[in-house]
């Protein structure tokens, strides 16, 4: 009995490479898997050490150099650019984009710029040991959204904390993730916070997953991704009322960057597509469905080449970018 567990293990073990190579879901659930048990492994191992300073947000600096080797060995690559404002010892709210669970791994692969930073999240996660609990004493913000009163007491003893510390708080305005090729409207909370304390907005946009990562057709590829951080958004002298406005701004802002970065990230990845298909005759029919551009890309795609280099998008003028950037798998 034993000799035919042993055989049936090495069998599974043979047929992990394959799998890997020739399906799709196999893939995508392998590599979350690794993800989120690495995440868990480094949280158990850093509760001890988090315990010496309980709470405090430096400690995110440490879970960042434990985890954020995983973009490689899920394939992924991040480029920032805008570093120069990341850097800035100041007090800031962060607003990003939020299209996927993998948006912390690009946030871990930049956290030493940003130095001391911490995260508002949904409580719910904080249940999810034994991330939440390491979350809790790396100085991560959980909130009750059902118990607004409550979140918003919680939010302003932290606005508080921030500006005199000045820590950097993340902070994902559209809420729910959604990889669908666009911002989605944003939540006022951030705004109200910032204007409160007269502290700056730091819009930080992530290019488009959308040629690599399709959650609905279980696909996760190797991908590389742009995360352009633009100059702050002073609130000196706003009020409530000028709510709206500066969110509208923001928003067109990141809206504009996002559609040209995913252009660009679009541009790059049709080259590498045409000569993977080159070099083959045969092609997986997930490998098929990975390469289909749509008409929406493509008009993105026209969109990068207009630009003459990665870094010129910063002087086209607002609105340059006028097809988005969809889902291409």
């Amino acid at each position: 009995m034993s000799s035919f567990i042993e055989l049936l293990g090495l069998f599974l073990v043979l047929m992990l490479p394959f799998l890997y190579e020739t399906n799709h879901i196999f893939r995508y659930y392998f590599k979350f898997l690794m993800y989120y048990g690495i995440v868990s492994f480094n949280s158990i191992v850093l509760i001890p050490a988090f315990l010496t300073r309980p709470c405090d947000v430096r400690n995110l600096l440490w879970a960042s150099t434990w985890c954020h080797r995983i973009s490689t060995l899920i394939g992924l690559r991040w480029e920032l650019r805008g570093k120069e404002h990341l850097a800035k010892d100041q007090a800031c709210i962060i607003v990003a984009n939020h299209q996927s669970s993998l948006d912390v791994l690009g946030m871990f692969d930049i956290w030493h710029v940003m130095n001391k930073c911490t995260v508002v999240a949904k409580r719910e996660l904080f249940y999810a040991w034994p991330f939440g609990l390491a979350a809790w004493l790396a100085g991560l913000i959980f909130i009750d959204r059902v118990r607004g009163e409550k979140a918003r007491e919680t939010l302003n003893d932290v606005n508080r904390r921030i500006k005199q510390q000045r820590i950097k708080l993340w902070v994902f305005p559209e809420g729910t993730r959604r990889n669908t090729g666009e911002l989605h409207p944003f939540k006022k909370g951030a705004f109200h916070m910032a204007i409160d304390q007269q502290i700056p907005i730091l819009p930080v946009v992530f290019s488009s997953y959308g040629t690599f990562l399709n959650d609905k057709k279980k696909i996760l590829n190797a991908g590389r991704i742009v995360i352009t951080t633009l100059p702050p958004v002073s609130t000196e002298g706003l009020t409530k009322d000028d709510i709206d406005v500066l969110m509208d701004r923001v928003r067109t802002q990141m809206s504009d960057t996002f559609r040209l970065t995913s252009a660009e990230a679009l541009q790059r990845y049709k080259p590498a597509m045409m000569k993977g298909s080159s070099s083959s005759n045969s092609i997986s029919s997930a490998a098929a469905t990975t390469t289909t551009i749509t008409p929406p890309v493509a008009d993105a795609a026209a969109v990068a080449s207009r630009s003459s280099s990665s870094s010129a998008y910063s002087s086209q003028p607002a609105g340059y970018g006028k097809a988005s950037m969809l889902k291409t798998l």
